[in-house]
């Protein structure tokens, strides 16, 4: 909803591609494909492609601690890639609690 943020919200379309060379994920085969096999998605520039990151941590640096958790945080890929990584279009949307005993069933 920012002015500033808008005209960099295409830039994953609009930028030049090197064969061979990947500064973006959008530069990447998994992406090309996606936009081959859903091509009314990838027609509109403006569609919001997020990317779900997590890593396992275990709190206060204790590995003998029951339980570890997994943070989900969804990143914004249509920014440059000097954008799309700072914390201001980083979400946080929830932090998953696990067993960390390996014998233990995990119900998520």
């Amino acid at each position: 909803m920012s002015p500033k943020t808008v005209e960099h919200m295409t830039w994953h379309q609009s930028h030049n591609m090197v064969d061979g060379v990947m500064v973006h994920p959008s530069n990447d085969e998994a992406w090309k494909h996606f936009n081959s096999v859903h091509p009314h998605i990838s027609a509109e520039s403006r569609n919001v492609r997020l990317r779900l990151c997590t890593d396992r941590f275990n709190l206060f640096g204790s590995f003998a601690a029951p339980y570890s958790y997994w943070p989900i945080i969804p990143t914004v890929y249509n920014l440059p890639p000097g954008m799309c990584m700072k914390s201001e279009f980083i979400f946080l949307s929830m932090i998953i609690s696990v067993p960390s005993s390996p014998g233990q069933n995990i119900d998520v």
